[in-house]
């Protein structure tokens, strides 16, 4: 999870907005000498800064600081005489022409995360190679290129991926329609499935990412040849719900924006037949194993910092 060492200190912090004016009333013992003010005690929870607005009882003419001498003396914009009594008006008050200081900040604030990727050129069979299903039941599933044989810590042997990215089912000729679940594990390894539908002689392609694959079935016979592989869509590491929060999509060393498609994350309850969580992007090229994709993402409060949850980083759990 997204998470920073600083998030503890991304709390509210004071702000300027609105125009109200806020002012704490301190008792003061100080006096004039031309256009100084020398403070010699001062009882208030506000420090005396420049830009402050001076008004009391006994001042004959309003005043602002205008200079910190330090050994808290203070300039004055006029001459001024004050006694006893007087009101504080800090800078960014309304009086000031500026707005005025609130009580609450606008934190956390989120941060920017950068999804660096160069995924390898997709493969039509590199999760299991050509063969035909004589009726349901589950696939051979054999690591091709880019993809590797992976014993799980729970004993669960997975072909897994160079990167998280959507898998494509393939009929080498007209066959049969069948349904096709793929099962296994995101890039966070959490288990997942996915729930395609093989058409006569098509290209079925899913709409999950997934990092590691622990099975394929068919509901029945293909009826032809069929192969599993991988396609260019590409599995976001972090939910982006909306295509505003992609600050920049760059591919293939261009500085302008790649024009790819984004799918953005499927937020309902996750199901069989449900979108990815995080969301996926498929760059406007194809892969080939060079071109690398650096993608910015704005993170919402609601992924980072000290008030996140996994689902605003992560997005839901998956199924």
């Amino acid at each position: 999870m997204p998470l920073f060492s600083d998030d503890l200190f991304l709390g509210a912090g004071a702000t300027y907005m609105g125009t109200g004016p806020q002012s704490a009333t301190a008792t003061i013992s100080a006096t004039i000498s031309g256009t100084t003010l020398t403070v010699a005690q001062y009882l208030s929870g506000d420090p005396l800064v420049v830009g402050q607005y001076v008004v009391g009882t006994s001042v004959t003419a309003n005043s602002y600081i205008t200079a910190n001498l330090g050994n808290n003396q203070f300039t004055l914009s006029q001459t001024s005489t004050i006694s006893s009594a007087a009101t504080m008006y800090a800078a960014g008050n309304a009086l000031l022409g500026d707005p005025s200081p609130m009580s609450l900040g606008v934190g956390p604030l989120g941060r920017l995360y950068v999804w660096d990727t160069i995924p390898q050129t997709l493969q039509a069979a590199n999760i299991a190679a050509s063969q035909t299903a004589a009726g349901a039941g589950n696939l051979t599933l054999t690591a091709g290129t880019s993809a590797k044989s992976v014993l799980r810590a729970d004993g669960t042997t997975v072909i897994q991926l160079d990167v998280p990215r959507a898998i494509s089912v393939a009929q080498v000729t007209a066959g049969n329609t069948v349904s096709v679940t793929v099962s296994g594990y995101d890039y966070y390894g959490q288990s997942m499935t996915s729930q395609l539908t093989s058409n006569p002689g098509g290209t079925a392609t899913g709409t999950k990412a997934f990092y590691q694959i622990a099975s394929v079935s068919v509901d029945g016979a293909t009826g032809t040849a069929v192969t599993v592989g991988t396609t260019d869509k590409l599995g976001i590491p972090v939910r982006v719900i909306d295509a505003g929060y992609v600050v920049h999509a760059g591919w293939n060393n261009a500085l302008g924006d790649d024009g790819g498609a984004l799918t953005v994350a499927a937020t309902a309850t996750a199901t069989s037949i449900t979108g990815d969580v995080r969301g996926t992007y498929t760059p406007s090229t194809a892969s080939n194993g060079i071109k690398r994709l650096v993608m910015t993402i704005a993170l919402p409060a609601l992924a980072v910092g000290p008030n996140s949850t996994r689902t605003g980083a992560l997005g839901v759990t998956q199924a």
